[in-house]
């Protein structure tokens, strides 16, 4: 079953969507305005997302299209609305997401939307890995090996892993890594990015020969094998 993040304002609608979602088996976690919504999904993984679209302190078309420009669009999202004018359904769909529901819905109709998406993110990932020599990263699960050895990463190590390996044979500055991988406006002093890439290179390869991350002086970072 599928890992949920429930983002509603409503305290009556999201108790009701959260005890149906748990009832099929699913993991849910619930925020009840934008902003606390945001700072969840950033913290960790889901492979769904439920907003609804007229939230406090970041409405759901914001959060939506704040995710999308982070993390892209391997993760569906299913937007709420009371506005069901064609007009509010084309900006949330601009904003990002797969489909809509116009309250008031019925249960069984959210349940069938979100098992067609989630057939469809599951197709559309068979071959979802990323590879640099020996090192295999599968965005379907999350899980990093490297010589068929698991790897544990922490949220943002998988992140910064994820980045690098959807950029290979790239230089990359720290800069840039702030902002894709943090999404924050650090000081230009910080030291994070050099921080997390040692963390990074001690899990994948400092027990192997062959060194997948390298350093480019007066740049940043680049992987490669």
């Amino acid at each position: 079953m599928a890992k949920i993040l429930l983002v509603e304002d409503e305290v009556n609608i999201a108790s009701f969507i959260k005890r149906g979602l748990m009832e099929l088996g699913h993991e849910v976690t619930v925020a009840y305005d934008g902003e606390e919504g945001w700072n969840i999904a950033r913290s960790d993984s889901f492979d769904f997302l439920i907003l609804d679209i007229i939230m406090p302190k970041m409405n759901g078309l914001d959060m939506c299209a704040k995710y999308r420009f982070s993390y892209g669009y391997k993760t569906p999202v299913i937007m709420l609305t009371a506005l069901g004018t064609t007009d509010d359904i084309v900006k949330g769909l601009k904003a990002g997401a797969d489909d809509y529901l116009v309250k008031p819905f019925s249960f069984t109709e959210l349940e069938a939307r979100i098992e067609a998406l989630l057939r469809r993110a599951s197709d559309n990932g068979v071959n979802s890995e990323l590879r640099c020599s020996d090192l295999v990263l599968n965005s379907r699960n999350h899980k990093a090996t490297r010589n068929n050895v698991d790897i544990d990463l922490t949220v943002k190590e998988y992140r910064l892993l994820e980045y690098f390996m959807s950029h290979q044979n790239v230089a990359i500055s720290r800069m840039t890594l702030l902002k894709e991988v943090w999404d924050k406006n650090f000081d230009t002093n910080t030291n994070v990015v050099d921080v997390y890439v040692n963390y990074l290179r001690t899990k994948i390869d400092k027990d192997f020969k062959q060194k997948l991350i390298h350093t480019v002086v007066g740049v940043g970072y680049i992987m490669a094998e």
